[in-house]
C-alpha cells in the first residue's frame, strides 16, 4: 500500500469517505428493511476502495460515469449525503427531484455522468464525452466505472474499441467484485483477468488489489496522466469481492460461505485503518472525530430527506422535454 506521496490530509480525506460511504449506505440498508424505500437499493460494501481511489486520482475537472456500486467517486465530486438519502427516498429535494427512488442520478455540473442501469450501457456515453474533450482540446479525462459482468457485454467492447482508435482520453475502471449478480466470474469469461481484455484493443490493461485504495488510486492516477497527455484509454481492473447480494433484497445464498469469510479478511476500511495507524496519521482520538462529524452527518442527511416533500404531479414533466 504506497503513499505515492500523499500528505497525511488528504489520507485522511480518503479514509473518511470511504467511511461516509459505508455509513451511508448501511443506513440506506436499514431504511430499505425498514420498508420506507420503494424499489431496489445498491451498496459497495467491502468494494469502496474502487471508486474512493480513483476519485481520490482525478483533477477537479475530470468527469466520471459511475456505475451502481460507485458511490464514493459521487461524494467526492460533490454529491451531498443529503441529496443521496433524498433521492432514495423519492423526494423532490434528490438529484432527480422525486422523478426516480434510486441509483439514476447524476449532475453534469459536478462532473458526474447519469447513471444508466443496463450494466455496460454508460461506456459508449463516457466515449462520447471523452471525444468532445479530445476535439475542445482540453486536458480532462473520464473515468468511466463497471464491473465484470459488463466486460461480457457488447457496448463494453464497443467502447472500448472506439476509445482505444481515437485514443480518447478515459479510464475503464472495472469493479471485479466475483459475480455478475449470480454468475461467478468462471462462468462469464475463460480468462483470469478482466484487464486481459485490454489487449484487444491496443491499450494497457492493469489489475490491482481493488482491496488496496491507495493502489487503486496510483494505477488510476498513472492512466489519467496517460491519458491527459493524448496517450489514449487504460482498462484497470481492482479485483474486490461484492460482500452483499446484487441488491439488498439479494440474499446472496449462491456464494459459499468461505469465499465471503476470506475476502471479510481483507476489508479495505480495516486494512487502511491499520495503515494510517501503522504510520501515526490516524489514532483513537482522531477517529472518534471523524466517526462523530459522520454520524451528524448522516444524522441530518436522513432528517433533510425525511423533511423534504415528494414531488407535485404538475411537475412532472418538468426539465424532460427540450422547450
Amino acid at each position: 500500500m504506497p503513499a505515492d506521496n500523499v500528505t497525511p490530509i488528504e489520507l485522511l480525506k480518503i479514509y473518511y469517505y470511504l467511511k461516509l460511504t459505508r455509513g451511508l449506505e448501511q443506513r440506506v440498508s436499514t431504511l430499505y428493511r425498514q420498508g420506507r424505500i420503494v424499489g431496489g437499493v445498491y451498496i459497495s460494501a467491502g468494494e469502496e476502495a474502487i471508486a474512493v481511489g480513483s476519485a481520490a486520482a482525478l483533477e477537479a475537472d475530470d468527469v466520471i460515469a459511475p456505475s451502481h456500486r460507485d458511490l464514493g467517486a459521487n461524494l467526492m465530486k460533490g454529491i451531498t449525503p443529503k441529496e443521496y438519502l433524498a433521492q432514495y427516498l423519492g423526494k423532490q429535494t434528490g438529484l432527480t427531484r422525486g422523478r426516480d427512488g434510486n441509483v439514476h442520478y447524476g449532475d453534469i455540473t459536478r462532473g458526474v455522468i447519469g447513471f444508466i442501469s443496463p450494466m455496460a450501457d454508460l461506456l459508449p456515453v463516457a466515449a462520447g464525452v471523452g471525444l468532445a474533450f479530445k476535439l475542445r482540446r482540453e486536458r480532462r479525462v473520464v473515468a468511466a466505472f463497471f464491473g465484470d459482468g459488463a466486460s461480457s457485454r457488447g457496448d463494453f467492447h464497443e467502447a472500448l474499441n472506439l476509445a482505444a482508435v481515437m485514443k480518447l482520453p478515459l479510464v475503464f475502471i472495472c469493479h471485479n467484485n466475483q459475480y455478475a449478480y449470480s454468475t461467478p466470474l468462471e462462468r462469464q469469461m475463460a480468462i483470469e483477468h478482466v484487464a486481459d481484455r485490454a489487449k484487444a484493443y491496443g491499450m494497457p490493461g492493469v489489475t490491482v488489489d481493488g482491496n488496496d485504495v491507495l493502489a487503486v488510486r496510483s494505477a488510476v492516477a498513472e492512466a489519467a496522466s496517460r491519458a491527459r497527455q493524448g496517450g489514449g484509454p487504460t482498462l484497470v481492473e481492482g479485483k474486490t469481492m461484492r460482500m452483499r447480494g446484487h441488491a439488498e433484497h439479494d440474499d446472496a445464498s449462491y456464494v459459499p460461505a468461505w469465499m465471503l469469510e476470506e475476502w471479510r479478511k481483507l476489508d479495505p476500511i480495516d486494512r487502511f485503518g491499520a495503515y494510517l495507524r501503522e504510520r501515526q496519521i490516524l489514532d483513537d482520538a482522531i477517529a472518534r472525530e471523524i466517526d462523530d462529524r459522520l454520524s451528524k452527518e448522516i444524522e441530518e442527511a436522513v432528517a433533510f430527506a425525511e423533511a423534504s416533500p415528494f414531488p407535485e404531479g404538475k411537475d412532472l414533466l418538468e426539465g424532460v422535454y427540450a422547450s
